[in-house]
């Protein structure tokens, strides 16, 4: 199974609550050109899951306007920053074992570093930058995966 993790795009500071921040100018424009640079790669994905804060949800409208939304999206309540790694982690094996190929995660840090080194032991929990994405090729049956690239929308501008 392909698990691409994305970080929301860059947020506001000043909300009602930390769930109620909003993406800002630049993180709705990141999170599109993030979405372009994937969609080159990547054009669907079976299953989309997003974290219910707004920045998330945003982050995602902002990203379905260059990624194809042929599959079914799931916001869970797991995926907020304090989400547990290894619930997540569980739930994408069984996500694996039903079959499922390509799976597109929308959340926050901490939870998108420790996500990649749940699932691929080896590896400390990287940083992200915001609108920053990991791909992750997950084996099922050993239950690990290998981190194949991760990619940030400041290294996109640098390489073009």
């Amino acid at each position: 199974m392909h698990v691409y993790i994305m970080r929301h795009g860059d947020a506001a500071l000043d909300a009602a609550s930390d769930a109620q921040r909003p993406l800002t100018h630049c993180g709705v424009v990141e999170s599109q050109q993030m979405s372009r640079w994937l969609a080159s790669q990547q054009p669907s994905f079976d299953l989309t899951l997003v974290s219910p804060f707004l920045r998330a949800q945003q982050t995602l409208n902002a990203f379905s306007e260059n990624v194809t939304k042929s599959g079914k999206v799931e916001t869970l309540d797991m995926l907020t920053p304090a989400g547990d790694a290894q619930a997540v982690g569980d739930y994408l094996q069984g996500l694996a074992s039903e079959g499922v190929e390509n799976v597109m995660i929308i959340s926050h840090l901490p939870l998108v570093g420790y996500l990649v080194s749940t699932l691929c032991p080896e590896q400390c929990p990287p940083m992200f930058s915001t609108a920053g994405i990991a791909h992750i090729d997950y084996d099922a049956k050993l239950a690990r995966g290998t981190l194949c690239w991760q990619e940030s929308p400041s290294r996109l501008a640098a390489a073009m």
